[in-house]
């Protein structure tokens, strides 16, 4: 093998990518995170970019269903798998359950945090929709916010929970009949 067949991290290359239900292709350097390809190149500005080490949590986004940070992953390592962004919550102009709970508990002041809670919440209550608050909790506690306090995150997380165990009681057969 010679040096010119060796694809070097700056040579741009395609990657197909799943994201909010939809195909994209992208040209970009294998170096690039996916939180910049959302951004720049989907121009999904939802996603937002915090602290770049994975500590903030701002830039979490569902890969096959599970929170990751975007901001330490590859783009070209999501190709393949499901990506949702905050962006596919809402149904056009009708906000998710989710996010009316955000609202309604008053889980959001500043809003740059409020994404990629989001998208935590919902990775984790679509695992555990019997979630303890105290579960919650300790989910929440993995990404940062300078202005709530996470006590009225929690609540919206929980209260939704709730919400969707009451509404999946009331339309699921019961197991006894």
């Amino acid at each position: 093998m010679t040096d010119d067949t060796l694809m070097t991290p700056r040579e741009p290359q395609l990657i197909a990518l799943n994201v909010n239900g939809e195909q994209h292709e992208v040209i970009t350097e294998a170096r690039r995170t996916l939180v910049d390809v959302l951004r720049h190149e989907l121009r999904l500005t939802g996603t937002h970019v915090g602290c770049e080490h994975g500590i903030c949590g701002a830039c979490t986004v569902l890969v096959d269903d599970r929170p990751v940070r975007a901001c330490l992953m590859f783009a070209a390592q999501a190709e393949g798998a499901r990506i949702r962004t905050v962006e596919s919550l809402a149904d056009g102009n009708r906000l998710s359950d989710l996010q009316r709970a955000f609202g309604e508990h008053h889980a959001l002041q500043c809003g740059f945090c409020t994404p990629g809670f989001l998208m935590l919440a919902e990775g984790f209550l679509a695992e555990r929709p019997e979630a303890t608050k105290e579960e919650i909790r300790e989910v929440v506690a993995a990404n940062m916010c300078r202005c709530t306090g996470y006590q009225t995150i929690v609540e919206a997380i929980d209260a939704c929970a709730t919400a969707r165990r009451r509404a999946c009681a009331r339309a699921c057969p019961s197991k006894e009949d």
